[in-house]
């Protein structure tokens, strides 16, 4: 008989300092959520864009689930929703798209996009967290407790009926 997986939530967002220029700091962070209960996982990319630090930190959060989940993931870039979703094509980024897609396998992922800087409070702690690492160029674990700190106790069922009334 197989095991029930469990439903777990992923906010994740990426920041790249200095997009578009010779040198970046790129970082990705995911919030992840189960049964009310939030942490923090982040990586600190470099040189990367900002599309590419988008895609790891959806791959961030998936990889560090330690065994396959149901998971509702909610990013603010639609590049990346859209092409999950298979609405847009894989131009470049392939090394990035292949992280993602080794990282997805294993889980049922349902992909929703969430406007950015809109407020929200998980996606804003997840944005404020990946633009700091990117600034410091490592990964603090305080910048990480920060953002789980600004979320506190948040029930993910309410966001699911939140966005079906809107």
């Amino acid at each position: 008989m197989t095991k029930p997986r469990k439903s777990v939530t992923i906010f994740c967002d990426g920041s790249s300092l200095g997009n578009g220029q010779a040198a970046t700091r790129a970082a990705a962070v995911a919030l992840l959520g189960y049964q009310g209960v939030w942490r923090a996982v982040g990586d600190y990319l470099g040189n990367a864009t900002n599309q590419q630090a988008e895609i790891a930190a959806a791959a961030v959060g998936l990889e560090s689930l330690k065994e396959p989940c149901r998971v509702h993931l909610f990013s603010d870039s639609r590049y990346v929703v859209e092409t999950m979703n298979g609405r847009f094509r894989r131009k470049t980024n392939h090394d990035w798209w292949q992280r993602l897609d080794t990282a997805t396998s294993r889980h049922e992922v349902k992909w929703e996009w969430l406007r950015g800087h809109d407020g929200h409070l998980v996606q804003e702690a997840v944005d404020r967290a990946a633009r700091k690492i990117a600034a410091l160029g490592h990964v603090e674990e305080e910048v990480l407790r920060n953002a789980v700190d600004r979320v506190g106790v948040f029930d993910p069922d309410a966001l699911d009926v939140a966005l079906t009334e809107s």
